[in-house]
């Protein structure tokens, strides 16, 4: 970067895990320009839950509604606020613009747009250029995938999760909602895809092994998550804590830092598990393992599905990001993680407990501005 570096943009307006999963970059970021002001172009949950909270955003502004940009939460302001938005963008004088939101085909005009004097991102064939880009690949480990587009910035850095800082607030509230020594296990059976759902059956399995143990399983998630949850304590036949729906994400945040472990879907409270220093279980179709997983072993336990035709017709499922291979996959949504069997994650889950070396189900919430986690 010539000259200065005083006001960063980065777009990246999506879910949780989404915005986890660019949190190294962030850090590298804010680690090679300390004195730098980074604003997040985001959505209302990155303004509500990223305010006053320590970490390497400083600002988050909503951006008003993108037509065609993949994944932008509902709830922004309408695509009438757009032009007036990007006036003001411009009037802030960025000096660098980072694109994190996909190949670029919307993305990288609107980054574009704010008038930085350089911008950077990803570019996917066709996409509109940068003044640098990295290729947009299909399957690349995210973190790395972001990552590599900082780096045109000159600014790097690990792959881990920065820890995510927990209010002293917020870990009383997850006090009162899980009591007593624990050790509490959490059980996320939700996901917005689902393809990416475990069955029911099988967290209810997890949930009375847990019991039989002597620890005590927790069910988590959003309100959206309600249905899933249920299904998880009907099937169960010995008592589960339901948290469903009733915490928002800071507290949800420091109910999982209370966990000693978090066995869940490919989704948003696995990702924030892994960002407050919680060992996981991660339940993945194959394809998503290359994308999130989680690189180390010592706290954290992919287990994978190589289920690559749909269980229900038969269309191969594999072709994601390879033009040139026949099949669209189909439109069937059953759960493609039948083939993780309920004894992998309880020994997982097991051996996770015993090898926590601090017992991360204490009341202990981490410094504020802390910027590294124990893989």
């Amino acid at each position: 970067m010539p000259g200065p570096v005083r006001r960063i943009v980065v777009l990246r307006c999506n879910a949780l895990g989404d915005y986890l999963m660019v949190t190294p970059a962030l850090a590298a970021l804010r680690t090679r320009y300390p004195e730098a002001e980074l604003t997040l172009l985001g959505a209302p949950w990155h303004a509500s839950f990223l305010t006053g909270r320590p970490g390497p955003v400083d600002r988050v502004l909503v951006l008003p509604q993108v037509d065609g940009l993949a994944g932008q939460p509902a709830g922004v302001p309408p695509g009438s606020e757009l032009p007036g938005f990007l006036a003001a963008a411009r009037d802030d004088a960025y000096d660098l613009a980072v694109q994190l939101h996909g190949g670029g085909g919307v993305s990288n005009p609107l980054v574009r747009a704010l008038g930085a004097r350089r911008s950077i991102g990803l570019r996917a064939d066709g996409a509109p250029p940068l003044d640098a880009t990295v290729p947009y690949r299909y399957y690349q480990p995210e973190a790395d995938r972001f990552l590599e587009v900082v780096r045109l910035a000159g600014a790097d850095g690990p792959a881990d999760y920065p820890l995510l800082a927990v209010s002293a607030a917020e870990g009383d509230a997850a006090a009162a909602l899980l009591p007593g020594d624990g050790p509490w296990v959490a059980l996320h059976a939700g996901a917005t895809d689902t393809r990416r759902r475990w069955p029911a059956e099988r967290f209810a399995a997890v949930a009375d092994a847990v019991n039989t143990a002597g620890a005590r399983p927790v069910l988590v998630g959003a309100g959206a998550d309600a249905a899933a949850s249920e299904a998880v304590v009907a099937a169960a036949s010995t008592p589960v804590t339901d948290l469903t729906g009733r915490t928002g994400l800071g507290t949800l945040a420091a109910v999982l830092r209370r966990c000693a472990v978090v066995v869940a879907n490919d989704s948003g409270p696995l990702h924030l598990a892994r960002a407050v220093g919680t060992a996981t279980v991660g339940l993945y179709w194959c394809g998503n393992a290359i994308n999130a997983a989680a690189p180390t072993r010592t706290r954290h336990r992919p287990l994978l599905s190589w289920t690559l035709h749909c269980p229900e017709c038969g269309a191969d499922c594999s072709t994601a990001g390879h033009p040139h291979r026949p099949g669209e996959g189909c439109e069937h949504r059953p759960s493609f993680l039948g083939q993780i069997p309920v004894r992998e994650v309880q020994e997982e889950v097991s051996d996770l407990i015993t090898r926590v070396s601090t017992p991360t189900w204490t009341t202990t919430v981490p410094a504020p501005g802390a910027t590294s986690t124990p893989r």
